[in-house]
């Protein structure tokens, strides 16, 4: 691969650094969550929380081609210089995000009898996840609406304006546990309730903003219905979700096979994956960024300008990744000790350890290949890919089970080697190998 032009890296990474510093803010949020609760002495508590975030990851990460497909059209509009379907983009995922998000708060109580019925864990962490849950789940129609706002920034590559937003979101709600669990006592509740506020204090500052930069696009509400559109839209709709439950069902796999090993297992297992999700949303900010940028270039046609993104994304993610397994490995136990007083837990933690520090390496090319391939619209190519690695890693959970957590870990790190190998395959249909 030769290097990508000074030019490009510099874009890519002006690109992406709002985004890294807005993505950062989500595992802190996660970090507190965990924190507020693991210091309260109960396991039971910390493993409600991992399986009630997984519960919402169920619900709404299926639901993030709100995001990934609102990004890619309106960046491929951007570049072919579209300015009406950019704004008629915005408008059908703003609008089918409020519509999914009443309905889910309508089906509240059997939702929550379906997930926990589902969900393995002990009677104590299914209680308190279950008022989690009940909480929390008054903030669907306003988290999916965010998320199609989220992609008309990331489309424009407005990424400081995304900055704001997430700050705002996260902010509020790291402030709000702390008044809620803290001040108040209201241990989970007070955990949900503080997402569900800041959720409906960002989704407002995100309409003003896009007033603001779009004021006529109420205008364009005629196009919103427009049949080829349409059409596009819920193909790739339909692909993205597919892919992105399968997803969304490798990790609840992971997070249900260490509920069954216990508590503390869960425990420590839901607090290492928060090191999987820093490294996650830090790399991903170069993949965010090259999503916006291949999919300006392929609106535009322009292949030389796609290679050079993909190939300033590679360089700065194997950068970032040598910088956070460093930080893992020289940092780790410290904050494992801030992150739960449970002797248990912590001693769990320091054993599955290592496979964190390595996570960054190994799934940093899977983070980067998705965002290539949503920038240019492969929709199909990502939801073919990932099913064939989710049959993979389940493979490789069946061989390595008595390993115990040891296997689990190392299974998953087969999931990130399977998704990515199986991405590079369909990639010369993106990019021309003699350009890369």
């Amino acid at each position: 691969m030769s290097p990508a032009p000074a030019r490009e890296r510099r874009h890519l990474f002006g690109v992406a650094w709002p985004i890294i510093l807005s993505n950062l803010s989500a595992p802190l949020l996660g970090f507190v969550d965990t924190g507020v609760i693991g210091n309260l002495g109960d396991a039971a508590l910390i493993g409600a929380i991992a399986l009630g975030a997984l519960i919402f990851s169920f619900l709404y990460w299926g639901f993030s081609f709100l995001r990934m497909g609102t990004t890619a059209l309106v960046a491929q509009a951007s570049g072919a210089g579209d300015d009406g379907e950019l704004q008629a983009t915005v408008l059908r995922a703003f609008l089918l995000g409020l519509v999914i998000g009443a309905v889910i708060l309508l089906c509240r109580e059997p939702l929550a009898g379906l997930a926990f019925g589902i969900a393995e864990g002990s009677a104590a962490v299914e209680s308190a996840g279950r008022e989690y849950f009940l909480v929390r789940i008054w903030g669907a129609p306003f988290f999916l609406a965010h998320l199609a706002i989220l992609g008309l920034l990331l489309g424009t590559q407005a990424t400081r304006a995304v900055l704001g937003l997430q700050l705002l979101l996260n902010g509020t709600n790291i402030l709000l546990d702390l008044v809620f669990v803290v001040g108040f006592g209201w241990d989970v509740a007070g955990v949900a309730a503080a997402t569900v506020i800041a959720e409906v204090i960002a989704v407002i500052a995100g309409v003003v903003i896009t007033l603001k930069r779009f004021p006529t696009i109420t205008n364009h509400l005629a196009r919103v219905l427009e049949p080829t559109a349409l059409r596009r839209t819920f193909a790739m709709n339909a692909d993205i979700m597919v892919r992105t439950l399968t997803l969304t069902f490798g990790f609840a796999w992971f997070t249900n096979q260490g509920a069954r090993a216990g508590d503390v297992v869960l425990a420590s297992n839901a607090i290492l994956l928060q090191f999987v999700s820093f490294s996650a949303f830090f790399i991903d900010g170069f993949a965010l960024a090259a999503e916006a940028m291949v999919g300006h270039a392929t609106g535009a046609t322009n292949q030389t300008r796609l290679s050079a993104a993909v190939r300033a994304a590679v360089e700065l993610s194997v950068a970032a990744a040598v910088v956070l397994g460093a930080l893992f490995w020289l940092l780790g136990d410290t904050v494992v000790a801030i992150l739960t007083n449970v002797p248990e837990v912590a001693a769990a933690c320091a054993a599955y350890l290592p496979w964190v520090i390595a996570a960054p390496f190994i799934s940093l090319w899977s983070y980067l290949l998705d965002g290539v391939f949503i920038g240019a619209g492969r929709t199909r190519e990502m939801r073919n890919a990932m099913l064939g690695s989710l049959a993979i890693y389940l493979c490789a959970w069946w061989v390595l089970q008595p390993f115990g957590n040891h296997g689990l870990w190392l299974a998953l790190m087969v999931f990130f080697i399977a998704r990515a190998g199986t991405l590079a395959l369909y990639l010369p249909r993106i990019v021309r190998p003699n350009q890369i």
